[in-house]
C-alpha cells in the first residue's frame, strides 16, 4: 500500500507568489450560462481563461531561466520529473537563515531529488513569506552539484538570498543542469528517505518557469 502527500500549493486568482510579479488573473472564457447556446438543454460547459506568469504557485525553474542557451520545459525528459528517489533534508532548525554544507554531508545526493525542508511555507499567504526566508548558501549549492542530484526542491520564498543579486544557488545548479523547484509544502510530511517523488510542468518550448503539481508516493509503512 502506498499514499501520496501532495507537496504544492493551490494556485488561486490574485494570489500573490513573488513580490513585484503580477498573480493571476484566473476567469471565465466561456461561462456555463454562455454555452447553453451552443448546446442540448441541459448540457452545458466551462472553459477557463488563465493568465499569468510562468513563476507562479509551486515552479520548477530549468537551465533555460537562468541561461539562455540551457534547456528549457520540452527539453526535459520524464525520467528526470517523475517517480525519482528522494531525499528529505531538514533544515528547519538552524540558527541561521542561510543554508550550509553542513546538513547535506553525509547523505547521498547523486541522482536523487533533494528536498530541504525548512518549515517556511507555514507563512504562506502572509506578509512574513516574503521575509527573512530561508536559502542555499553559495557553499552549499557547490557542494550539491558536486553531488549530482537530479533536482533540488525547497519550501521557501526563494532558494537563493534575493538580497545577493548574483543568484549563486540559481546559477551554479541550474549551470550543473539541476532542475530547481521552490515555493514547496508540506513536505513536514515526507520520511527522510525511502519515498519516490514526482513534479512535471507543461511541454513549453522557450519558457524556463511553469507550475508543477509535486508530489511524493511513500510507503504507508514509513
Amino acid at each position: 500500500m502506498k499514499k501520496f502527500i501532495d507537496l504544492s500549493h493551490t494556485i488561486e486568482n490574485g494570489m500573490i507568489t513573488y513580490q513585484g510579479l503580477p498573480g493571476p488573473v484566473i476567469t471565465d472564457f466561456l461561462s456555463r450560462e454562455k454555452s447553453r447556446d451552443n448546446y442540448s438543454p441541459g448540457t452545458e460547459f466551462h472553459i477557463a481563461l488563465i493568465e499569468m506568469v510562468s513563476n507562479t504557485g509551486t515552479y520548477m525553474d530549468t537551465p533555460f531561466h537562468r541561461y539562455e542557451g540551457g534547456r528549457d520545459l520540452a527539453d526535459l525528459e520524464l525520467s528526470q520529473l517523475a517517480d525519482l528517489d528522494a531525499i528529505t533534508i531538514k533544515a528547519n532548525n538552524l540558527p541561521d537563515k542561510g543554508i550550509g554544507v553542513s546538513v547535506f554531508r553525509g547523505n547521498d545526493l547523486t541522482g536523487k531529488a533533494v528536498l530541504v525542508y525548512t518549515g517556511f511555507d507555514k507563512n504562506w499567504g502572509t506578509e512574513k513569506y516574503f521575509h527573512d526566508h530561508p536559502f542555499l548558501t553559495k557553499e552549499a549549492a557547490e557542494y550539491i552539484a558536486g553531488q549530482s542530484p537530479v533536482l533540488v526542491g525547497i519550501d521557501t520564498y526563494n532558494i537563493d538570498d534575493v538580497a545577493d543579486k548574483s543568484r549563486p544557488a540559481h546559477t551554479i545548479l541550474l549551470g550543473k543542469d539541476i532542475l530547481i523547484i521552490e515555493h514547496m509544502c508540506n513536505l513536514r510530511e515526507l520520511p527522510e528517505k525511502g519515498y519516490t517523488f514526482t513534479a512535471v510542468p507543461q511541454k513549453i518550448r522557450g519558457v524556463g518557469s511553469f507550475p508543477v503539481r509535486a508530489f511524493a508516493t511513500v510507503s504507508r509503512d514509513s
